[in-house]
């Protein structure tokens, strides 16, 4: 008989960072300025796609102090908003297909930022082209479940520094997208049932851990004085909130 081999964790394999920066946090308005496509990891080089769009509107002055784009410098020196969400959406499906799990940090914002872009521009989403073969990391649940109750922000800059891991350029897309994969790294050794666990178990677990958590900070608002009004604002759905427009899941 010939032995059988054990496939190695998930994360000593390839993963792919992703990551986007936008004209603001509104998933249903606001617009992608910048992403970000990396594959890093099982023992090959990096291979990063970045891209830079023109989105279309202005880009408020808050928004282009934390990532740096102007609206003058996307309409100079962007693509097509429609051109970038294309190739960004088949970036994404190559990687879903080629079975590397794509890691993004707080990934309900990016994926859903995308899927609305990809809907408002005529472009398939990635959900309707890898349905539901796509496999998803986010640092962000994972450290909220491994460490409930650490004190501090989550923000990935403070992932960063807790796990130990190097940020240059943060809130630039590439930098993030990296970052991203390598806390998720980080999260994966430290903790056998998160490393050993197989893409599929975790991507179903994440889904029931970010509904838990979005409860728990629904009910923290509620219970607030000043900040009841934020409970109704939190949103549960992982890995990318349903359009409205149907069918995503």
């Amino acid at each position: 008989m010939s032995e059988q081999t054990t496939a190695p964790p998930w994360y000593l394999g390839r993963l792919c960072g992703f990551d986007t920066e936008t004209t603001g946090i509104n998933v249903e308005q606001d617009r992608i300025v910048t992403a970000c496509v990396v594959q890093v990891g099982g023992s090959q080089p990096a291979a990063a796609a970045n891209w830079l769009a023109d989105p279309g509107v202005d880009i408020p002055e808050a928004a282009a102090r934390v990532h740096g784009i102007s609206t003058e410098k996307a309409r100079t020196e962007g693509r097509p908003a429609g051109e970038v969400i294309e190739q960004v959406v088949a970036a994404l499906a190559a990687v879903v297909l080629s079975e590397i799990p794509i890691v993004a940090m707080n990934a309900s914002f990016d994926l859903t930022m995308l899927d609305r872009e990809a809907r408002r521009h005529g472009v398939q989403p990635l959900t309707e082209i890898v349905g539901s073969d796509m496999r998803v990391i986010d640092p962000r649940v994972l450290d909220k479940h491994v460490d409930q109750f650490r004190r501090g922000g989550r923000t990935l800059t403070d992932l960063c520094a807790h796990y130990k891991v190097k940020l240059d350029g943060a809130h630039t897309a590439d930098a993030d997208a990296v970052a991203a994969c390598r806390v998720a790294w980080r999260i994966a050794k430290q903790h056998p049932e998160i490393g050993d666990a197989s893409l599929t178990d975790l991507h179903q677990w994440q889904t029931v851990w970010a509904r838990q958590q979005a409860e728990s900070l629904a009910n923290y608002f509620r219970s607030t004085p000043g900040k009841e009004h934020q409970a109704d604002s939190v949103r549960g759905e992982w890995p990318l909130i349903p359009s409205q427009r149907g069918g995503i899941q």
